[in-house]
């Protein structure tokens, strides 16, 4: 526990609300009345107001991105790697806000949230969102701020797409797109994937048609799969092979079907027991949709370099050799669009063997050429 914060963090950070009264139409078809947004700052806005970047979250995100809560803090913000005085998004030269998307459960707006028209929560009656949606609200929020156009909008992951999404909504509001370790939409298999994560949660008799609250439970062995199965995904085999292997709990097998045997098991429950203590069924259920849905070439035909023609931004794209869940193949794919629309790109593939979540690591070589891009943009 920090008694004294590093020198490159941010330090103490606390978050703040706020809340939208003008209804927001959804894709879905469906509108939200009011809702709150949670976000966070870093750094300072500088009077030209040109120094603004937006981080977007990947599926289990939130608006806590660096510093610390509290001094008693075990752990610092999910991205601190990468955010704070001297680090790639330097808060000495950039004003940094980081939000918790609608439909989340930490704080903005979602299934979590009390209903005014029940007032209960909404459960399974809050609206499906879309990555699209997600960027209106964002650029609602950076209205509020007064921030006309960002230095950028970073994200990984689902947090890639958003970032793209940006470039396509509002071309003439953001001057830099960082997408790293993101897709310009899911294969089959990443789909199959997040479908099978949701039927474990669906299926579980605690799930209540989504509406758990009420019922004072919460779908705990849904939940738990579903990150059992999402963090499989996440790793790579040379990541788990080097951090397991075939390492046993104890010194000998039990040969029955319900022990903790292997390293690997009780890893994996251990992370599924974690995630099913702190986030939301409904949630999870809403933000694997939104990585289903995204697919901005469908407006095109497929073509996904005549969606981004539109685009006047710079892009910086991100890959990791061992990622197997948004490989480097589906970022040359997008890297590949802008080149064909004439945007001007840059393209980075970081031999790494941690997998989906090297993104997250600070692996050297993605900490220097992340640095180095952040330098060219810094005004």
């Amino acid at each position: 526990m920090p008694t004294a914060f590093p020198p490159d963090s941010v330090g103490l950070v606390t978050p703040q609300v706020l809340h939208f009264a003008e209804p927001l139409a959804l894709a879905c078809g469906r509108s939200l009345a009011d809702y709150q947004l949670i976000y966070e700052t870093y750094g300072e806005l500088n009077a030209a107001r040109s120094n603004a970047v937006l981080i977007c979250h990947a599926l289990s995100g939130h608006h806590h991105a660096a510093g610390y809560h509290s001094p008693d803090d075990r752990k610092p913000g999910w991205w601190d790697s990468c955010i704070g005085p001297g680090k790639p998004i330097d808060t000495n030269k950039f004003f940094v806000v980081s939000l918790n998307n609608l439909g989340g459960c930490n704080g903005s707006t979602g299934p979590s949230s009390l209903n005014p028209a029940t007032g209960k929560p909404f459960g399974a009656d809050f609206p499906v969102m879309t990555v699209e949606d997600w960027v209106h609200s964002q650029a609602r929020l950076a209205d509020v701020l007064g921030i006309a156009q960002w230095a950028a909008v970073v994200g990984g992951s689902l947090g890639g797409m958003q970032a793209m999404q940006w470039t396509i909504s509002y071309p003439e509001r953001i001057r830099h797109c960082l997408a790293i370790a993101s897709a310009p939409k899911l294969s089959a298999q990443n789909i199959a994937f997040n479908e099978v994560a949701r039927q474990a949660i669906l299926t579980d008799p605690e799930f209540h048609g989504g509406h758990f609250q009420e019922q004072g439970v919460i779908p705990k062995r849904g939940l738990m799969l579903a990150r059992m199965v999402g963090h499989i995904t996440y790793l790579s085999d040379d990541a788990m092979g080097e951090k397991f292997g075939r390492g046993l709990k104890s010194e000998k097998l039990n040969y029955d079907f319900h022990s903790v045997e292997f390293q690997v098991e009780s890893y994996l429950r251990y992370q599924g027991e974690e995630f099913s203590g702190r986030f939301d069924a409904n949630t999870y259920l809403l933000m694997t949709k939104a990585l289903d849905y995204f697919d901005p070439a469908a407006a095109n035909d497929g073509d996904l370099a005549k969606t981004l023609a539109k685009a006047s931004a710079d892009f910086c794209v991100i890959s990791f050799t061992t990622d197997w869940r948004f490989s480097p193949l589906r970022s040359r794919e997008i890297v590949d669009a802008l080149s064909a629309a004439r945007k001007n790109v840059c393209y980075l593939e970081i031999d790494a063997p941690q997998g989906h979540d090297a993104f997250l690591m600070p692996i050297p070589r993605y900490l220097q050429a992340f640095s180095s891009y952040m330098n060219r943009i810094a005004v």
